[in-house]
């Protein structure tokens, strides 16, 4: 059985589709949560919701600013964060040759850097505590790439390339390190996509459907529990068998 009572977890991005099914998840589970966004308003329908929640606008972009939001996450949650999910990231789609310098570092500077910074900082806390977990969210794109979407697939498959580094680098201080990399997710966006376009990507998906960001959200608790406690390393992908599919095109 999944269990993940009294954990104490830190969730970037948690006013998105992803990160509010996620959300959620945990607080369902009974974990101790320290859910950030960027958007005042979410986090305060957040707090109105969900009362035993901590929320703090934090704008993850602000580098300099990380090691500060860990120490204070840190004391939020009692001097012991189990599990960092980071969750938070943007696109700036465009042609790679229309591609301005600042589209292409805001989405590396938001969905890499930041994350490195983010796991760089709490990983500190982690050896101190002698265990710890932190669950990147990725992307199917970033194993496929995607056409208007160089920055964006750059970051997130550098995430999955920075996860494997740190999972070497941190397991003999008993510190899990995996991705979760989802493919379509019903979201807003995908809801504006017309009938035809939605059907053509439907055919490349062999389950035949967009997923639910609840069950990108069942993975994530899966990582955060015992049960993955021998996985690190690795990327789970909730997508539908997408992309392996998309291998054979």
């Amino acid at each position: 059985m999944i269990n993940i009572k009294n954990l104490n977890i830190v969730l970037t991005g948690a006013t998105g589709g992803i990160g509010s099914a996620i959300l959620e998840k945990l607080v369902s589970s009974g974990a101790n949560i320290l859910a950030t966004g960027t958007n005042e308003e979410k986090l305060k329908s957040i707090n109105e919701k969900y009362k035993s929640v901590k929320t703090e606008r934090f704008d993850i972009s602000a580098h300099g600013e990380i090691e500060n939001f860990i120490n204070r996450a840190n004391e939020l949650l009692g001097n012991k964060i189990d599990v960092l999910i980071n969750n938070a990231g943007i696109t700036k789609d465009n042609l790679s040759i229309r591609m301005k310098e600042e589209e292409w570092n805001k989405v590396i500077n938001i969905n890499l850097t930041a994350a490195f910074l983010l796991s760089k900082n709490v990983i500190k806390k982690m050896i101190k505590n002698k265990k710890g977990k932190i669950i990147n969210i990725t992307s199917v794109v970033g194993h496929t790439g995607n056409i208007g979407q160089a920055n964006y697939s750059a970051s997130k498959a550098g995430l999955v390339a920075m996860s494997k580094s740190l999972a070497l680098e941190y397991g003999k201080k008993n510190i899990n390190i995996n991705c979760v990399s989802p493919g379509f997710i019903t979201s807003d966006m995908t809801n504006k996509i017309n009938d035809d376009y939605k059907q053509l990507l439907k055919s490349k998906i062999p389950l035949n459907r967009f997923g639910d960001p609840k069950e990108v959200a069942n993975t994530v608790i899966f990582l955060c529990s015992n049960l993955s406690d021998y996985i690190t390393g690795e990327t789970i992908h909730v997508n539908g068998g997408m992309y392996f599919s998309w291998q054979n095109y």
